[in-house]
């Protein structure tokens, strides 16, 4: 079994993702991420350089690096491929060659399912469906053209509808967690308003979980009936002390203690041990669209 560094997926933890799904890769293989590393180099570089071609290396040039590695931990099960972390550094001009490097831009490309990888991917594609971006725009457009160009993939950002949301409201809700997090925070956008107007509402984790075991009928196992329940309770409670109608609404973002996550497709994971369920929900729906 592949060596595991806790530290590693902590580099997940605690920063803003956008999410995006992804075809499977042609002719890709673990065994040359360093030189899919070079060749990133190089791409950016030249894309610094205003499409001046540069020799592959010449990524110094610009203070550019580029690393590329496996993260074996990501993973649902062993039949899953092994997440992909790419990193891209800068150092600035004035200092040494050998100083520490910055992080300014990471992507993971991940594949956290267990059992429901997508049907018939046909031999020599490398299946990681799920892709996730911090750092500047400017970045994930360079690094995302590369590997559609060198891999034959195609990249789709990954919004999360209302439905999504509610399900990550539950089973979040579901998860036991650290009690000094104390609310589960639910965003509501009011449609139909010359201005944009959002309706935050707070609830108690505890409360919040209460209510979710008095709907939940099996342990460990929920259906859309009991989310569906779960939601109309807290609209409910919501109307009887506001008289406002949440399903009116749209729910645009869901904060919990284990993550937290918005329509637009991003996501902020706040609980390592609960790391790889968020993973392979969003493996799940990454998959779904690109069937």
């Amino acid at each position: 079994k592949e060596s595991e560094d806790p530290q590693r997926t902590a580099l997940l933890l605690r920063k803003q993702w956008s999410l995006y799904s992804v075809t499977p890769l042609y002719a890709f293989s673990d065994a040359h991420l360093k030189a899919y590393a070079r060749l990133l180099s190089a791409a950016i570089a030249a894309e610094k350089q205003k499409g001046l071609a540069l020799e592959v290396g010449a990524e110094l040039d610009v203070g550019i690096k580029v690393a590329v590695s496996s993260l074996p931990e990501l993973r649902g099960s062993d039949q899953d491929q092994a997440a992909i972390l790419v990193q891209v550094l800068s150092r600035s001009p004035s200092s040494q060659k050998n100083s520490e490097k910055k992080l300014i831009w990471s992507g993971c490309f991940c594949c956290v399912s267990g059992y429901d990888l997508p049907k018939n991917v046909p031999e020599g594609f490398t299946c990681l469906p799920l892709f996730l971006a911090n750092g500047a725009e400017s970045y994930t457009s360079i690094v995302g053209s590369w590997f559609q160009k060198t891999f034959d993939c195609c990249f789709h950002r990954l919004a999360l509808s209302p439905l999504n949301l509610s399900w990550m409201a539950a089973m979040w809700t579901a998860c036991n967690v650290d009690k000094t997090v104390s609310v589960m925070e639910l965003v509501f956008s009011v449609p139909h308003l010359p201005h944009p107007l959002d309706i935050s509402y707070a609830i108690h984790s505890e409360d919040a979980k209460a209510l979710w075991d008095s709907v939940q009928k099996t342990p460990g196992e929920i259906t859309q009936e009991e989310v569906d329940v779960f939601m109309d309770c807290l609209y409910s409670h919501f109307h009887r002390h506001f008289k406002i109608h949440l399903s009116a609404t749209k729910l645009v973002k869901v904060s919990t203690a284990i993550a937290s996550a918005h329509c637009e497709g991003t996501v902020k994971f706040l609980q390592s041990q609960h790391l790889r369920g968020v993973l392979m929900l969003l493996t799940e729906l990454a998959i779904s669209q690109i069937e």
